[in-house]
């Protein structure tokens, strides 16, 4: 069982910067390593999109608006995920959202195993 705590939300002008941070809690030290690790976002009245994907061998996928901007990473050793923004926009203010699920079933919404309870990033102009 595999449980996600974010933290590091907050409120920032255009073009400030936040560190997001996930905790892993899983019942078995073996289990975090098999999972691909995962940030979502979700702004009010839009659908929860995929932000940036790391897999347990380090490889990244970003969501174009994101690119040059964000960097995800991840410590197995320490059990944490952490999402790095950088330039932020408006556009980037959402609740963001912890993932954690096998390879392919990170990319989809509906196929994520277990989410955390989301941190509200704002971003004012």
């Amino acid at each position: 069982q595999v449980q996600l705590e974010e933290s590091g939300g907050g409120s920032v002008q255009v073009g400030g910067s936040l560190r997001l941070s996930c905790a892993v809690s899983v019942v078995s030290g073996s289990i975090f390593r098999i999972k691909d690790m995962a940030w979502y976002r979700q702004a009010s009245g839009k659908q929860r999109e995929l932000v940036a994907v790391i897999s347990d061998e380090r490889s990244t996928t970003y969501a174009d608006s994101v690119k040059g901007r964000f960097t995800i990473s991840r410590d197995n050793a320490k059990k944490t995920v952490h999402l790095q923004m950088n330039s932020l926009k408006p556009e980037d203010t959402a609740v963001y959202y912890c993932a954690a699920g096998a390879p392919w079933r990170i990319f989809v919404v509906g196929t994520v195993e277990v989410w955390g309870q989301g941190t509200l990033v704002t971003v004012s102009s």
